[in-house]
């Protein structure tokens, strides 16, 4: 696979992403349309785009790596449609369509998270089932999963979220607002990436720069965020404009203006793809990828 295009990738993951769901009784059939209504939606799919790039980055197959990419989308998934819930940022529309309990009820909405997470680790230990005779491959997809479960954790995009609510309607100093968007965002940023280099095989060198690169793209990716929610707008966003701003978040924008926030953007970028420079142009995908994540802003 062309590690440089990232809708092969993004295709990928389309055609898959309800391939994982497990079958459930008709009874309780009504969940089950709630999860698959906010997954179905789209979206960027940059955590399975970067676990699977990961993967083909350090000399996997992409293909067994499918499972884990559905399931850090499922973890996301489930993030978003419990983040647009009234008791916390109460939104309306995701991904350009209503939000999941605008659709089917706040308690419905509630349990389609909480089926979509869940979901998400019975899919990855079925895969890890199949492997109890491979012990490279089996150690290999239980690390992935570790890294998913951490990323999504009270030690990772849980403990930002927490951090971010608190944070509303004060001011909050750099160091926090780096800890909040490090975690709310990018604790499962480094998870997928770090997840899909394990399943490829990555040695500990490459390892450790692709979790430096994916810690300073997912900074990059929340602050590029916080500024589109200044400037952009809802056709283009899929969800409403100036929502931090009504509700008194702790942002880039908020607390240090645009300006700086675009300064501080592109410093990333830079960092991002000086931390690739070493693997030449086998690293363009993520090279281009930081860069995407500045030109949305532009």
């Amino acid at each position: 696979m062309d590690n440089t295009d990232l809708n092969l990738y993004k295709n990928l993951i389309d055609e898959h992403i309800l391939d994982f769901l497990p079958e459930v009784d008709h009874k309780s059939f009504t969940v089950y349309e709630s999860m698959r209504y906010s997954l179905a939606a789209g979206g960027k799919r940059i955590r399975p785009i970067l676990l699977l790039a990961a993967c083909d980055f350090a000399g996997g197959d992409v293909k067994n790596a499918l499972p884990y990419a559905c399931a850090v989308e499922y973890i996301h998934t489930y993030s978003l449609i419990h983040d647009d819930l009234p008791a916390m940022d109460n939104d309306d529309l995701r991904r350009g369509i209503p939000t999941n309990h605008r659709v089917f009820g706040e308690a419905m909405a509630i349990l389609a998270g909480d089926g979509l997470l869940t979901t998400a680790f019975e899919v990855m230990n079925k895969d890890m089932l199949l492997y109890f005779d491979d012990e490279s491959n089996l150690k290999r997809r239980v690390k992935a999963s570790y890294e998913l479960a951490k990323g999504a954790g009270c030690r990772g995009m849980v403990a930002g979220q927490a951090a971010d609510i608190e944070a509303e309607n004060k001011q909050c100093s750099r160091e926090m607002l780096d800890y909040i968007h490090i975690n709310k965002t990018g604790a499962l940023i480094v998870a997928a990436v770090r997840a899909g280099a394990h399943l490829g095989g990555a040695d500990k060198k490459m390892l450790e720069d692709l979790t430096d690169y994916a810690e300073v793209l997912g900074l990059a990716f929340q602050i590029a965020d916080d500024i589109l929610d200044v400037e952009g707008t809802e056709s283009v966003m899929g969800k409403k404009a100036n929502v931090d701003k009504n509700k008194n978040k702790s942002t880039y924008p908020c607390c240090y203006g645009l300006e700086e926030s675009r300064k501080r953007l592109m410093e990333l970028t830079e960092t991002a793809k000086e931390i690739m420079a070493p693997y030449y142009d086998e690293a363009e995908f993520f090279n281009k990828l930081a860069e995407e994540m500045a030109i949305r802003v532009k």
